[in-house]
């Protein structure tokens, strides 16, 4: 390494420069252990920012806090105009890209996941249906009457992002088919939950902006048996149908779903032709290269090399490729932002014995954790007993039960369906939000301990996040 090379923070190996931190990035990882990997990160930043938001809420920055949350912010062209408040920008808006990463991650699941095939398909699937339909009944059961009731959705859903990042933290106890379960299942819950929303969480219905939406959904469709790859074409009309979703009343956040199932999974080029295209391109880049000189100057070479990115793009989906580019910043950015515009409640330690016995925080935690636990491990259970399927390579029935309850860390969907479920009732959403924070701390703290317990150390050939 020259003295050039070191003042620059680049270290140079064979011909491979690299920046300081460029080398934690070389690692291949297949699609399934990036996805892994960015949740767990994912999971420990909405825990940071959940922290930060109920500093904010709690300490003498309060005020500003909620006066920035409350500050309207518009779009104007000419005399059309859209403005909302900051937290209708980040929940309306935002969680939309949020809504079409999980559409992209359920459609490759159905595809090529372990949604694919029935045979492993079918205990997620059935752990999921159990996993929102007993919390709901608990729910209820706690809250069968009265504007309280409207929050029956709020425990149905998982967290992907925490539950697998406290799943993550056993990754040399537990076998990789136990975090493929958990990811399958929080998949199906997620399209549960966008389900509820859709049906049960839409007060009116305006006709036209629907039937707009409907026809802006049918040319995705179009765009797809077209064959049109290009993904610009695509996310105009996602655009155009999320803003058609939101005047007609249904709530718009599904136009993220609706973009994700329409992006084609079919690459253009199969691996053996894009193996012969970059043969030849290799041929066309080692005639056109000249030692020592930068391929800044030699303009055939950077021909070469930008023929091969757009091969490389022929032979990747659509789907995957939107998958990857969208997911970090929504692990990463989104949903954390999502986290501190929604967790800061205010907590009152005087009263906090009236708080624990509310029956919307009380039907929350319960249905979060005893409801998650009774209605996945109840179905695993009965599935399993039937023999109408399987259980995970190398897993055992406890550690089903141990994940059943890390199910019940809610808190992203349950927050969101909180929002939906009590708009304009300040104190039942204080008391849903705070039951979403404890259930969700309780289910991971003891699904932690659980597996902790009944799972025994891996050998290293074994363990599943390296």
């Amino acid at each position: 390494m020259n003295e050039a090379d070191k003042r620059s923070g680049h270290s140079k190996e064979e011909g491979v420069f690299h920046a300081p931190w460029e080398k934690s990035f070389d690692k291949i990882l297949t699609p399934f252990e990036e996805f892994v990997h960015r949740e767990t990160t994912s999971g420990l930043l909405l825990m940071g920012t959940a922290l930060i938001a109920l500093v904010l809420a709690n300490g003498p920055l309060a005020s500003a806090y909620e006066h920035l949350l409350h500050t309207l912010i518009s779009l104007d062209i000419g005399s059309w105009t859209l403005g909302m408040s900051l937290h209708h920008w980040i929940n309306d808006g935002l969680m939309a890209l949020f809504f079409f990463v999980v559409g992209l991650e359920l459609k490759r699941e159905m595809l090529v996941g372990e949604l694919a095939q029935l045979r492993n398909a079918a205990l997620p699937i059935g752990a999921a249906i159990g996993g929102m339909l007993a919390p709901a009944l608990v729910y209820f059961a706690v809250n069968p009457e009265g504007d309280a009731a409207l929050g029956w959705g709020i425990p149905m859903a998982t967290d992907i992002a925490f539950a697998i990042g406290a799943l993550a933290l056993l990754a040399s106890r537990v076998p990789k088919a136990l975090i493929t379960f958990l990811v399958a299942l929080a998949i199906v819950d997620d399209l549960g939950a966008v389900m509820v929303i859709a049906v049960f969480y839409t007060d009116t219905i305006a006709l036209i902006p629907l039937v707009a939406a409907g026809a802006l959904f049918a040319l995705l469709l179009l765009f797809n048996m077209s064959g049109i790859r290009k993904t610009t074409p695509y996310l105009v009309v996602a655009v155009l149908l999320w803003y058609a979703l939101m005047q007609s009343g249904v709530h718009a956040t599904l136009a993220g779903i609706l973009g994700a199932l329409s992006v084609p999974a079919t690459p253009k080029y199969n691996p053996e032709r894009f193996s012969k295209h970059v043969m030849g391109l290799m041929g066309r880049f080692d005639a056109s290269h000249q030692p020592g000189k930068s391929i800044m100057t030699n303009d055939k070479l950077r021909a070469v090399v930008q023929t091969l990115e757009n091969g490389v793009h022929s032979v990747e989906a659509p789907l995957q490729r939107l998958e990857h580019l969208w997911h970090m910043p929504v692990a990463y950015l989104v949903i954390p932002i999502f986290a501190l515009a929604n967790a800061g409640i205010q907590l009152e330690f005087a009263s906090l014995g009236e708080t624990f016995a509310h029956p919307v925080m009380l039907g929350v935690t319960l249905g979060l954790v005893l409801g998650k636990f009774i209605g996945i491990t109840g179905v695993c259970w009965l599935m399993l007993k039937l023999g109408v399927a399987v259980l995970p390579k190398d897993t055992r029935f406890t550690q089903i039960a141990g994940v059943s309850l890390l199910a019940g860390i809610g808190f992203t969907m349950s927050i969101f369906v909180a929002q939906l479920g009590f708009e304009g009732n300040e104190e039942l959403l204080l008391m849903a939000k705070t039951g979403i924070l404890f259930a969700s701390l309780l289910a991971g703290v003891v699904g932690f301990i659980w597996l902790y317990l009944v799972s025994k150390p891996l050998t290293v050939k074994d363990r599943t996040i390296t």
